[in-house]
């Protein structure tokens, strides 16, 4: 008996291996492949007769093996099934020894590792937990450097322990640290952490603030070492990830169905059969016994037993295994459509487009829900100061003479900043009167840039003299510092008591007295200085809506202008804050001082108090003016998602940002819209308040509870399904949800009407949420809406959520390539994500659709000749066509032409689908194959199948040649059907082509060649006298076809088979003309649209309370005024400091997935975590 404990707690000591092995914790190797050299044939195999075809075939192939009931040879059952196999076996060790090779690259990344007293360069997967290792900085990039840097959206800047910083980089310390931790064992909270470090028996607290999780990068710091606590599987985020699952698509799991329907269908049809023989063997076979005996022991009874098991075998190309080998090649040339497409290729990185999988791309036409993440997907996360407004005058926008703006281009004349030796070169600005203003004087201009100089939390870094770089920690303050720095108000350095800007090339220190530090409820911050004139202000800036109350009254005026601009600012979808200051009093400020540091040292209600104190000085203010920032959306984000919301497409946003960002970019790229008739709030804290919000009325016939319907799905109907039913809605409605509320509506009481409200919004945007309620969200739609799901990110915070979608898209940018790796298909921008949708998942999804039905047509048509041939043949199992058709009829006759038709097919061009998204809608509904379509290929193929049979029967029945020669033999008329069958189904085949090409006419025109060919060769007298029993046939070629009334008949037939269909399909174009027949109709008369005109963007006028949105983080203000991280030092070399690091993932999860989870124990210096 084995037993299998589960850890409830992680021991560790540090440099002792044997004491951690003792644990058998987890190292951080990697294992994403399923196969070796050893089990690679029986598993691949045994995947392979899981599938039902493949087994009902190798039940054929045995039953061709015995002589009783077989009534065709083994091969041709033996040569398709090997042909599939070793088909599909390549394909699949193709798949696995790519995985192979991703294993390895991660598992073999190196890392200096402390082992025996020196610094060893071991590999990632031989590091164990509780080992020291040394990390530089950037290391953990797997592409360059700079694709990383800088577009990082939150810095969190992490604190070690002193105990254990003191030991600094020595390396003969560090070796003989015996620490020891306990802490929680492996989760996937990655909010908190707890545990503790005992360090000669004496104990310290270890939080999220000292832990570094795996897949930070770490930023602005030489070195740092660090305990390895968690590795490989048993990292947080790795927690997160979810579970790798096969995904297939809808139209395989409607296959499944459709050949377990088929199975049934044909035993119905062999039990029929086998119930005739039994009644001919006893009314008409028993006059034949005196020249055909029966075999001894072999009666009516068991005669009708083996022709069941005969016709079987006969019968069984209604499952043709030819058709999962097709589906394959289709499937595959789909895929390299996607690789080669030069339009979804990204010069700048150098990134194609990439098909990962390629069994997934009609399901690309089939989308109904996107989601996205934000950071790094919708925006470049690149902040630019845009615009502002100054003491009631607006700034940077360009009008002409005529009083009209001027749109700005990249050929825009720009503003010369080479005045200012320290402006940044990257810094764009486009209107010449801001600098004007400022290099003039003007007051309330220089205290405006002032105020951006001074209100932040930025650290600087000169690596060399006059090189400035800002560490920001969030790029809003970063790119209002750098706006500053600009305009002549550089930010240089600052000190925990200073902060020292040039002013117009003067240097100038202020005294830094305190910082109001920036929280979710003030939604501002501010900052009290005194200048070396010994002026006292206070310097404040925030949301438009907390700043105004604030506000002294002889204000008001220039706040209605203010707001003006404001509202500008906002419907053009920029993120807005306004400034404002005070001067303050002596006597006053010494008071409040001593005030704050009672307050701050108070032990109860500190918070409370500290608040009371902020809210007393931060009043009366004088209005300065107001900023506006663009978040820099990727190029065509607003235009795709437009374009993906007239597909009936619905994208819902799920990001880590807070909520008044995620909402603006929502407008941004108008997913939210002014014209919406309402954008619902979801932000309880409780059960009952987040019910209470979710239980809105967008439509006045709304039921009071969500409709379900409950049905029976899966291979034999015995899985339980729950489909929520959509519900008209009246208008168009939003919903932004934040974290805390959404884990509150994902419990089971709570997340049907979740999922109701949701649906009935056209824009949904969850904001703050972790990785894992991404992929519950995600999962959630899965389960109760009958529509196929789409995840699209750019990091490792997205995997989970990519895993648990239909399909999954990573961005392969500037955030790493884990959400590359995990991804099904992968770009560089979002907005090739239409392309994928509308053209390459449209056109993939129209062709296997065509293809599945023309298969079956062809195939059963096939089949039903059999059928009626039964009942002339005395039930007898014989077959009406000769066996190398049979055999050759799927692998050689009918192969070619039905792949050209399926790889080169289209409705309409690329452009066309642009200029009409609708046509992306059949996709949605599954109409072009569903078990309707199937039914109706059933009775095309009855009917086909009638005519191939009747016809040749009555025209060959008594006939004579034109020599009066009898020509009614089986040999003749099994020719005649099958000719007759290989033209019809090639007509039919032209008739559902749409688009023409060299390669479809070449194949369809050299099918039938190759069949007259192969035909005249095999019943030719060379191949009869070398192979006299496989070759019976001989002369039957050229003594039939020679005969007029064979043409004709065949003509015949092929006219009776095609005009009905020719006949039916213009009635419905007609009178039920589809959304494609009234594009194809406009092509054929205009040719190519018109290129869609250059736009600029129109300017809405906002009727939001707010543009606000700032991806601040409290808890800054204590960290620049307290002296654990802004230590003097040289340019070139800083004395270590102290500290532990930690990433939480709660604002916007790290982004790469390289390193083991690690508790720091010294650091070149205070770094940030990315």
């Amino acid at each position: 008996i084995f037993c299998f404990s589960i850890e409830e707690e992680r021991h560790l000591r540090a440099n002792d291996r044997p004491f951690n092995l003792s644990y058998h914790y987890a190292n951080n190797a990697i294992k994403t492949s399923k196969y070796n050299i050893f089990t690679f044939l029986p598993l691949n195999l045994y995947e392979q007769f899981r599938r039902l075809a493949n087994a009902y075939f190798l039940f054929l192939f045995f039953l061709q093996l015995i002589p009783q009931i077989s009534s065709l040879p083994w091969f041709t059952t033996a040569v398709p099934l090997i042909l599939v196999l070793a088909m599909t076996a390549v394909k699949d060790a193709s798949d696995d020894i790519n995985r192979h090779r991703s294993d390895n690259q991660v598992n073999n990344r190196k890392v200096d590792v402390l082992i025996e007293g020196e610094l060893r360069n071991e590999k990632w997967m031989n590091v164990q937990v509780g080992d020291i290792i040394k990390l530089e900085n950037n290391q953990f990039v797997t592409v360059s450097m700079a694709k990383l840097y800088a577009t990082e959206t939150n810095l969190k800047v992490k604190q070690a322990l002193t105990v254990t910083g003191e030991m600094g980089d020595n390396i003969d310390v560090l070796a003989t640290f015996k620490g020891e931790v306990r802490c929680e064992p492996p989760n996937n909270r990655l909010d908190k952490f707890k545990g503790v470090l005992t360090v000669n028996e004496q104990t310290y607290a270890l939080d999220n603030d000292k832990v570094l999780l795996r897949g930070c990068t770490l930023r602005n710091t030489e070195w740092c070492f660090g305990l390895v606590v968690f590795g490989g599987p048993d990292t947080k985020l790795m927690q997160n990830s979810g579970k790798t699952t096969f995904k297939r698509t809808s139209i395989d799991h409607l296959m499944n169905v459709l050949v377990l329907c088929i199975f049934g269908f044909l035993a119905s049809m062999c039990s029929v059969l086998a119930i005739g023989n039994a009644i001919w063997e006893v009314r008409v076979g028993s006059v034949f016994t005196a020249f055909l005996p029966r075999e001894a022991g072999v009666d009516a009874a068991l005669s009708s037993f083996l022709s069941f098991w005969s016709y079987i075998i006969v019968l069984n190309t209604v499952v043709p295994i030819s058709l999962y080998v097709s589906v394959e090649i289709i499937r595959l040339g789909n895929s390299f459509y996607i690789d080669w497409d030069r339009k979804m290729y990204y010069p700048k990185s150098d990134t194609p487009a990439q098909a990962r999988t390629t069994t997934l791309n009609e399901e690309l036409g089939q989308i109904k829900y996107i989601f996205s993440d934000k950071t790094g997907t919708l925006t470049q996360n690149i902040m630019t100061f845009n615009k502002c407004s100054i003491n009631g005058k607006g700034y940077g926008e360009l009008f002409d003479f005529s009083g009209q703006r001027v749109e700005i281009t990249e050929k825009t004349e720009r503003v010369n900043f080479s005045w200012n030796q320290l402006a940044d070169p990257k810094f764009v600005f486009h209107d010449h009167s801001l600098m004007e203003m400022v290099r003039e004087g003007n007051p309330e201009a220089q205290a405006f840039f002032r105020l951006l100089a001074l209100c932040h939390t930025v650290m600087p870094e000169e690596k060399r003299e006059g090189e400035l770089f800002y560490q920001a920690q969030s790029p809003d303050e970063g790119a209002l510092v750098t706006a500053a720095r600009n305009f002549g108000f550089v930010f240089r350095s600052r000190t925990p008591e200073t902060i020292t800007v040039m002013e117009m090339g003067n240097q100038v220190t202020y005294e830094l007295l305190a910082v109001l530090d920036f929280n979710n409820v003030r939604k501002r911050m501010s900052v009290i200085v005194r200048s070396p004139k010994g002026k006292l202000t206070l310097y404040c800036k925030g949301a438009d809506t907390i700043i105004y109350e604030k506000l002294h009254p002889s204000c008001k005026k220039l706040m209605e202008v203010t707001t003006g601009h404001l509202n500008e600012y906002a419907g053009d979808g920029l993120r807005t804050l306004v400034l404002a200051y005070k001067d303050l009093d002596e006597d006053y400020m010494d008071l409040w001082t001593q005030r704050h540091h009672e307050a701050s040292t108070a032990i109860e209600e500190r918070e409370e108090k500290l608040d009371e104190l902020y809210e007393e000085i931060e009043k009366d203010l004088q209005l300065l003016g107001a900023t506006a920032v663009e978040d820099k959306l990727q190029d065509g984000v607003p235009q795709t998602i437009e374009q993906l919301a007239k597909a009936d497409i619905k994208i819902w946003v799920l990001t880590g940002d807070k909520q008044e960002t995620a909402e603006n970019i929502g407008y941004s790229c108008n997913m939210l819209r002014e014209e919406m008739k309402e954008v619902f709030i979801v932000a309880a804290s409780t059960t009952e308040g987040v019910k209470e919000e979710l239980q809105r009325k967008m439509c006045p016939d709304a039921a009071e509870e969500p409709s379900l319907v409950r049905s029976r799905a899966g291979l034999f109907w015995l899985q339980k399904t729950e489909t929520m039913q959509d519900e008209k809605v009246d208008g168009e409605y939003g919903l932004v949800i934040n974290g805390h509320s959404l884990a509150f509506a994902l419990e089971n009481n709570l997340e049907w009407e979740l999922l109701r409200t949701a649906c009935m919004c056209q824009t949904v945007i969850c904001c703050r949420v972790t990785p894992l309620q991404k992929a519950q969200v995600v999962q959630l739609v899965k389960k109760y809406k009958k529509a196929v799901t789409l995840a699209i990110g750019d990091g490792a915070n997205d995997v989970s959520m990519i895993k648990a979608a239909h399909i999954g898209v990573g961005i392969s940018g500037q955030e790493g390539m884990q959400a590359v790796l995990s991804s099904d298909y992968s770009f560089a921008q979002f907005r090739y994500l239409q392309r994928l949708l509308l053209v390459h998942g449209r056109w993939s999804y129209l062709r296997m659709c065509k293809f599945l039905r023309y298969f079956f047509y062809k195939n059963f048509t096939f089949t039903f000749v059999h059928f009626w041939y039964a009942f002339y043949c005395g039930f007898s199992a014989q077959t009406v066509y000769d066996e190398w058709f049979i055999t050759l009829y799927n692998l050689v006759y009918t192969a070619l032409p039905v792949l050209g038709l399926s790889l080169f097919d289209q409705d309409v061009n690329d452009r066309w689908s642009f200029q009409y998204p609708q046509l992306y809608s059949p996709g949605q509904q599954n109409l072009y194959f569903n078990k309707k379509v199937f039914v109706r290929c059933m009775m095309h193929s009855c009917y086909s199948s009638l005519i191939l049979f009747f016809i040749p029967w009555a025209a060959m029945c008594d006939t004579v040649r034109d020599d009066g020669k009898d020509v009614a033999d089986h040999q003749s008329f099994a020719l005649l059907v099958q000719s007759c069958l290989l033209i019809v189904v090639n007509v039919q085949l032209c008739l559902d082509t749409h688009y023409w090409t060299a390669v479809n006419q070449f194949f369809v025109w050299g099918s039938l060649a190759a069949y007259f060919a192969i035909t005249f060769t095999m019943y030719s007298n060379g191949m009869f006298f070398i192979f006299t029993s496989s070759f019976p046939f001989i002369g039957t070629a050229r003594n039939t076809l020679n005969q007029p009334n064979v043409w004709l008949t065949m003509f015949l037939t092929t006219l009776l088979c095609s005009l009905p269909v020719v006949a039916f399909r213009f009635i419905l174009i007609q009178l039920w003309p589809t959304i494609n027949d009234k594009v194809r109709h406009k092509v054929q008369k205009e040719g190519l649209p018109a290129p869609a005109p250059r736009r600029p963007p129109a300017r809405r006028i906002s009727t939001r309370r707010s543009g606000y949105a700032f991806s601040h983080s409290q808890g800054y203000g204590d960290l620049v005024t307290s002296r654990r991280f802004l230590l003097k030092r040289p340019l070139k070399s800083r004395t270590p400091n102290i500290m532990y690091a930690d990433c939480t993932y709660w604002v916007e999860p790290c982004k790469t997935i390289h390193s083991n989870e690690i508790i720091f124990v010294s650091c070149s210096k205070m770094f940030k975590c990315f």
